[in-house]
């Protein structure tokens, strides 16, 4: 069975050099070098208000990505369909957050917002993007991502990442069970959010079917003590299973 692609998810670098201005540290230089180290993608995130990920940042970073680009984001919001459909990335991941959360903190309701989903991925899967929706590890929502003709789902991994400690047997049961069942509605499998060097191999694992996890924030934190390419390579290796 294949590894699970490392996508390094940027975002906090953009917002390291927005806090100071200019450009250091440097977007493109950053996905290149993630690339260089072993990243097998780059996603960004783009929020209408640009407090990190820049909307010119998705076009520059278009330009160079040579592995995998994701450009995760709110269709309903500022201006991300509009760039997605102009730089046709690898993969669209279509995320329902609202203009003041601080990081993703829902998946979809894929029943309630079926009809807009289904709309809105057969637009993008017809310019040729592989498109993932963020959701829930919750069944009724699982097959109501199969009825989008969504290509993947990425897992919100959040609830799986603060019980892991207590109980990671537990921690992960939902995921397990609603990723067979993905898989058996030729659903891909991603997973991103609040993964870390302590929760990942766990995950990879145990977690069947899983294509992809974007990881952001902790493997930045992380490279602060151990530096980016040991600290990418730390997380490929955990990706091991």
């Amino acid at each position: 069975m294949a590894l699970a692609k490392l996508s390094v998810n940027i975002n906090k670098f953009a917002t390291l050099r927005n806090a100071r201005g200019g450009n250091n540290p440097n977007l493109v230089q950053v996905a290149k070098d993630c690339e260089r180290f072993g990243a097998e993608g780059i996603t960004i995130h783009p929020r209408p208000d640009e407090r990190h990920i820049r909307y010119q940042d998705a076009f520059d970073l278009a330009k160079i990505v040579q592995t995998e680009f994701n450009i995760e984001g709110n269709p309903q919001k500022g201006r991300y369909l509009e760039i997605v459909k102009e730089i046709k990335p690898t993969q669209a991941t279509l995320v329902p957050d609202s203009d003041d959360a601080l990081t993703s903190n829902a998946g979809w309701d894929t029943i309630k917002h079926q009809e807009y989903l289904k709309n809105t991925i057969s637009e993008l899967k017809n310019l040729g993007i592989r498109v993932s929706i963020f959701i829930d590890p919750v069944k009724e929502l699982i097959e109501g991502a199969a009825k989008t003709g969504a290509d993947r789902i990425e897992f919100y991994t959040e609830s799986y990442a603060q019980n892991f400690k207590e109980d990671s047997k537990k921690a992960i049961q939902n995921y397990v069970e609603c990723a067979e069942l993905a898989h058996t509605l030729s659903l891909g499998i991603n997973a991103g959010h609040d993964l870390d060097l302590d929760n990942l191999n766990y995950l990879a694992k145990n977690l069947p079917h899983l294509k992809e996890v974007s990881i952001g924030h902790a493997l930045v934190c992380d490279a602060l003590y151990l530096g980016l390419e040991n600290t990418i390579g730390l997380y490929k290796r955990a990706l091991k299973s």
